[in-house]
């Protein structure tokens, strides 16, 4: 991403925003507790109303989560760019919003309804699970800034997101995953139809 802009922008003293969003998926049997995590931290940052240092350590725990299940991980993407304009660095995060929302299952669906007599005793545990971490920073941050689908470059890049939260430098956190609650099911059909991007580790 470093090009004549760049350092252009650079000399002339613009500050530099990178918007960027990574893709993990996980399988197995032992997945879903990943999705209690998931769970516990979005409602915390719907709690919060968009604090800042409150979704930075949502996004520290997930991060260290997925960090923990390396051994689950099937395939990853990440895309981005660099923005020289604040404006249009907060478009850029609002339509990745947008896109992750609409992915299969990926907006939670939070039930105020305490009794549902048709629910089932035993819920369905799904054997995929796919976490989207979007994040808007300033600066410069060259292992968020490659390509993240391999094993050893993904686990620097979730190190680098945890270190721009205590660094204070992350402007925008969105944090979504699909399914978006236990009972949910992502099969592998869906993965394939709704996640196209992803490449196998």
């Amino acid at each position: 991403m470093n090009s004549w802009r760049d350092r252009f922008s650079q000399f002339t003293g613009k500050t530099r925003f990178v918007v960027c969003r990574l893709f993990v998926h996980l399988a197995g049997e032992e997945v879903a507790p990943l999705l209690g995590v998931l769970n516990r931290t979005a409602r915390s940052a719907i709690d919060a109303d968009g604090d800042i240092q409150v979704l930075g350590e949502g996004l520290v725990e997930v991060c260290n989560h997925l960090l923990q299940y390396d051994n689950y991980w099937q395939s990853a993407a990440n895309e981005g760019d660099v923005f020289w304009n604040e404006g249009e660095a907060g478009d850029y995060v609002d339509e990745i919003f947008t896109d992750s929302a609409e992915r299969y299952l990926g907006e939670p669906q939070y039930s105020t309804e305490v009794d549902d007599r048709k629910s089932p005793l035993s819920l369905p545990v799904t054997r995929n699970a796919i976490v989207m971490l979007a994040v808007a920073f300033e600066g410069e941050v060259p292992a968020l800034e490659t390509d993240l689908a391999n094993i050893s470059a993904l686990k620097v890049g979730l190190k680098a997101l945890i270190n721009l939260h205590y660094q204070q430098k992350l402007r925008a956190i969105q944090v979504h995953f699909s399914p978006a609650q236990l009972g949910d099911e992502l099969t592998n059909e869906q993965v394939l139809l709704n996640f196209p991007e992803l490449i196998p580790l």
